[in-house]
């Protein structure tokens, strides 16, 4: 039995919020599961007042639902939703990549050239889940040099939205994986050359853009397909 360590009130619904978030971006607690606090509370030796806490930390992040009658469930993988989310995310990191280039120092350059590599080869090893967390430790690396704290918190919020749904793009479009790992290549060179900050935010805000048409691609093919069988 998993169980959260004696702590202060604080300690403990944070460890069972990372849990359960853990269980959800995983996989073990698909769409529609149902949260149930008393198995919970069980289960992790506290009571129901830090899953409660936790629950609701979730809820606000998108990862968790209330529904009349039966109370949280895990949300569902809303497409129209990540492409809302995305393109947010676009705009938002368009402007933090072109901030941050200035400030950006050789190692943080070798920083996303690896982050690059690891990308190529997850996508080699068929690793989406891998993939991905190689994409955000690239986007890390702007995140960090960018000097507007409120904005990164913005995109840290979007991310967070995002994170629930992400782990499934790259198997509906996964000819992006290629694209978007040249598009990582050809921003780093723009960076590295010292670049105009509007052309490095143009293209990185393509570059999330294109992520979204081509979702959109799938998704409208996928609808017609649907609709011709039944």
């Amino acid at each position: 039995m998993a169980r959260v360590q004696s702590s202060p009130r604080a300690t403990k619904q944070q460890r069972v919020y990372e849990t359960i978030r853990e269980r959800i971006l995983g996989g073990t607690y698909g769409p529609g599961y149902r949260v149930v606090i008393d198995g919970l509370a069980a289960e992790l030796g506290v009571s129901a007042l830090p899953v409660r806490e936790a629950i609701r930390r979730l809820e606000a992040e998108g990862l968790v639902v209330y529904r009349p009658n039966v109370g949280a469930q895990v949300a569902p993988a809303d497409p129209g939703v990540f492409e809302a989310e995305l393109t947010v995310l676009a705009v938002l990191e368009g402007y933090a990549t072109a901030l941050a280039a200035p400030r950006l120092e050789k190692g943080d350059l070798i920083r996303l050239r690896q982050a690059t590599d690891d990308m190529s080869a997850a996508m080699g090893r068929m690793d989406p889940l891998a993939f991905g967390r190689h994409n955000r430790e690239f986007h890390e690396v702007f995140y960090e040099r960018c000097p507007n704290p409120a904005l990164v918190e913005m995109l840290r919020e979007v991310e967070r939205r995002l994170d629930a749904i992400r782990r499934t793009v790259f198997t509906h479009i996964p000819y992006r994986g290629a694209e978007s790992i040249a598009e990582h290549r050809e921003l780093i060179e723009l960076v590295a050359g010292g670049a105009r900050p509007n052309r490095i935010e143009t293209k990185a805000r393509a570059h999330k853009l294109k992520t979204v048409e081509s979702f959109r691609a799938w998704r409208e093919e996928h609808q017609a397909g649907a609709a011709a069988t039944s």
